[in-house]
């Protein structure tokens, strides 16, 4: 699997920053309060899981990824493994999407 660098780095400046929370708890409370722009969530966490939050910012209109995996969304954060987060902030949000969408695109 390759990671995008420079989305890991947004994520953990978004983080330092304090426009993150992360887990399944926190992060599901920031998109049904509105507070979320964007909803990042691990390759490797269960399908459940990923059903469970594309259903959710389907509803709530809040942009989803699905991308890296649990311990490097974790590392980025500061914390040991995370299966979601979400950010806070709309222009940090953007940046992470613009970076994650490029890196897909750039796979071969």
């Amino acid at each position: 699997m390759r990671q995008n660098h420079k989305a890991m780095s947004m994520l953990s400046l978004a983080t330092k920053a304090g426009k993150t929370v992360t887990g399944e708890f926190s992060t599901e409370k920031a998109v049904k309060e509105g507070k979320a722009h964007l909803v990042v969530v691990a390759e490797d966490a269960s399908d459940n899981t990923k059903k469970k939050f594309q259903n959710m910012c389907d509803y709530y209109h809040v942009t989803i990824r699905v991308f890296s995996d649990k311990i490097s969304i974790g590392n980025a954060c500061g914390k040991e493994f995370r299966a979601s987060l979400a950010v806070t902030d709309q222009g940090l949000a953007k940046a992470v999407v613009k970076h994650i969408d490029s890196n897909e695109n750039m796979e071969v």
